[in-house]
């Protein structure tokens, strides 16, 4: 039985006006023009009867009809996209993109991704890092890792880590010195972070010590850059316990306290609906699950 189906260029030029709510960058990117784009249009609400967009004096808004028709068309275009990447890849690597914080990529990512590579050696891992919003990255990658849980629309989240917050420092900064409860960071360094200026301040509150004055304080650009000061002997500074879990299990850094904890992260990847099937991304996933289970529990 023939499919019924309405002129391809059509649909190509409604999916693209549509997810842009444009045609002229609807235009721009099926490289064509904007008049060409306008007649796709039109030729495709003649098909049906009945218009698709509501159209003001500088933008094109979908209708109700249209709407319906975007959910069902997008998902079909991301499925044939999928398909055509899987059969142009045949016989090669296959590339799964990964986004992921710069911190969580350097601290825990990396150092356990060649487990990942040596029991999957057909699949490419190209990492990169950011901790800009989903919406904003989700169609240049295969996989977002970030803190949640956020709801994004035609995603499927999945958490695979958690962990809380302890101070931490290097074996080393306690020679000679007394760092057995909070009031004794008076004594100390505290390192801070510019990106998360409330961590040290919720901690000497939930402390009992909120009016503490240390030693000295350095603020340093990046997350990742306190920790590296802490292993260095700079400090004591806040340290997710899943991201130095390996260092404080190796005797490279040490919580000088058990507690209190501060809450943070609990880690998600989120992958959009329709490519939650592909094989790659299944076997990231899994692997993210299984890895994520073996971490070191949290502290209270």
């Amino acid at each position: 039985m023939s499919r019924k189906l309405p002129p391809l260029n059509s649909l190509r030029a409604f999916e693209a006006a549509a997810r842009l709510s444009s045609f002229s960058l609807a235009a721009d990117e099926l490289c064509v023009t904007h008049g060409a784009v306008s007649r796709h249009i039109q030729q495709l609400e003649a098909w049906f009867g009945h218009a698709l967009f509501e159209r003001y004096n500088r933008r094109v808004v979908l209708n109700e009809a249209g709407g319906r028709y975007l959910a069902e068309i997008g998902a079909a275009f991301d499925r044939i996209a999928l398909a055509t990447a899987q059969q142009m890849q045949r016989g090669h690597a296959t590339i799964l993109r990964v986004n992921a914080p710069a911190t969580f990529s350097l601290r825990w990512l990396v150092p356990r991704l060649s487990a990942f590579q040596l029991d999957h050696p057909a699949i490419e891992v190209r990492l990169s890092t950011s901790n800009e919003a989903i919406e904003k990255v989700r169609d240049e990658f295969d996989i977002v890792i970030r803190g949640g849980p956020h709801r994004v629309e035609g995603y499927l989240a999945d958490e695979f880590l958690s962990e809380v917050r302890l101070p931490v420092c290097s074996p080393k900064l306690l020679k000679g010195k007394t760092l057995k409860k909070p009031a004794d960071l008076a004594h100390f360094t505290l390192l801070h972070a510019a990106t998360y200026p409330r961590m040290w301040p919720d901690w000497l509150a939930k402390a009992g010590t909120p009016n503490l004055t240390p030693r000295h304080t350095l603020t340093l650009e990046h997350f990742y850059l306190t920790l590296q000061g802490a292993l260095d002997g700079l400090g004591v500074a806040m340290g997710p316990t899943a991201l130095v879990a390996d260092d404080i299990a190796e005797g490279r850094l040490v919580h000088p306290f058990d507690g209190p904890a501060l809450p943070a992260w609990r880690y998600f990847s989120y992958v959009a609906l329709a490519r939650a099937e592909d094989p790659a991304i299944q076997a990231f996933r899994a692997w993210l699950a299984i890895t994520g289970s073996h971490a070191a529990p949290d502290t209270a």
